[in-house]
């Protein structure tokens, strides 16, 4: 029924609990690369609100079913995918782990889920691709003219990538104020120049984008109805529901409370991914019932490069398979296309949601 765990033995008996990979990881990392993983914009108000929007509803369990044979497997943009799962792209993912994005390409391909890089993130798109086989999107802050962004974009189509993906929600640089606080500046943002490019995006872009290239496109940092028609009406391939982890605007909605409003107003138009506080198997449960074809994984990618790189990486997917494949077994599904919204229902949440609500056994005071 379970699926082979494809870390090596050392990490299995190391690591029983995705918890006990999260306080590896802070207690390995430095103190400012801790907070800036976990950290939000201003109050954290939307990060919090991300856990609140997944713990606000409870699954609804069917019972006296034959759950024998359980699979995650499924498609994105025509990818075969045995978990429906991306890391999502991270600034600088190389200070989790040195071989950054090409740990993670390496994770990704051992459990035969995809990965996406961002651009401001080593090692580089052609040596990430390089890394190991498997689907991946590459993703893109705009610093440059069209023939920039061009070049990109046939470097992406060179090397193979499966996607790529345009982030759109951070025309405006948020105020971060765990980082502002320890006085820490990522690397790539005390070099960062071009962002009036980033500014001056617009849909017209998306639209030039459609015209000349050939590889699905993303658009990632879509956050309500409105904007998703937008995409599809543009021929976009796959929307992104994602309020960057809460980094960017303060005060806005929770990824998971936006989704289901996104997935009908597309009308299976494109294919949905969607990122924002998911940590746990039944986070991911509850995504897919929601309609997304894919769940984004953020800080769990930091937090499992931070424990062990590759290997640490590669052991929380394990547990989070197996947390998967146990709770589709005990909603008496057998196949991720059975999931549907009459698998949850809203409930009262339980205890205060925080960006690590989800591994109630972490000190919360460290």
């Amino acid at each position: 029924m379970f699926r082979d765990v494809r870390s090596n033995p050392g990490a299995q008996l190391r690591f029983q609990a995705l918890h006990e990979i999260a306080a590896e990881a802070r207690s390995r990392l430095p103190r400012n690369i801790w907070d800036y993983m976990r950290g939000a914009t201003e109050t954290e108000t939307t990060a919090k609100r991300n856990r609140l929007a997944i713990d606000s509803l409870a699954l609804r369990p069917r019972v006296l079913r034959d759950v024998q044979e359980i699979s995650l497997a499924s498609k994105f943009l025509g990818a075969n995918l045995e978990l429906p799962l991306t890391f999502a792209p991270i600034g600088s993912l190389q200070s989790f782990d040195p071989e950054g994005g090409a740990a993670a390409a390496r994770a990704a391909a051992r459990h035969g889920m995809m990965t996406t890089l961002s651009s401001v993130s080593a090692p580089g798109l052609e040596e990430t691709a390089a890394a190991a086989p498997g689907p991946k999107i590459f993703q893109l802050y705009v610093r440059g003219d069209d023939a920039w962004v061009d070049d990109h974009v046939e470097r992406a189509i060179a090397a193979g990538y499966t996607a790529f993906c345009l982030t759109v929600d951070v025309a405006v640089y948020s105020r971060r104020e765990r980082d502002i606080v320890n006085r820490f500046v990522k690397p790539w943002r005390r070099d960062a120049g071009g962002q009036d490019h980033q500014a001056a995006l617009n849909w017209k872009d998306v639209e030039r984008f459609k015209a000349k290239h050939d590889i699905p496109l993303l658009i990632k940092g879509v956050m309500t109805a409105e904007d998703a028609v937008i995409a599809c009406d543009l021929g976009v391939d796959g929307v992104w529901v994602s309020n960057h982890g809460g980094r960017q605007l303060d005060q806005a909605q929770g990824a998971l409370a936006v989704l289901p409003e996104i997935v009908d107003a597309m009308e299976d138009r494109a294919a949905v991914i969607v990122d924002g506080g998911f940590l746990r198997g039944t986070d991911v449960i509850k995504a897919i019932a929601l309609g997304a074809d894919v769940v984004g994984l953020g800080r769990l990618t930091a937090i499992g490069l931070g424990a062990g790189g590759e290997e640490g990486l590669s052991r929380a997917m394990d547990l989070l398979a197996e947390e998967m494949q146990i709770a589709m077994g005990l909603l008496g599904l057998t196949r991720l296309d059975q999931l549907g919204p009459e698998c949850v229902t809203a409930a009262p949440v339980a205890d205060a949601p925080d960006v690590l609500s989800a591994f109630p056994l972490l000190d919360p005071n460290r």
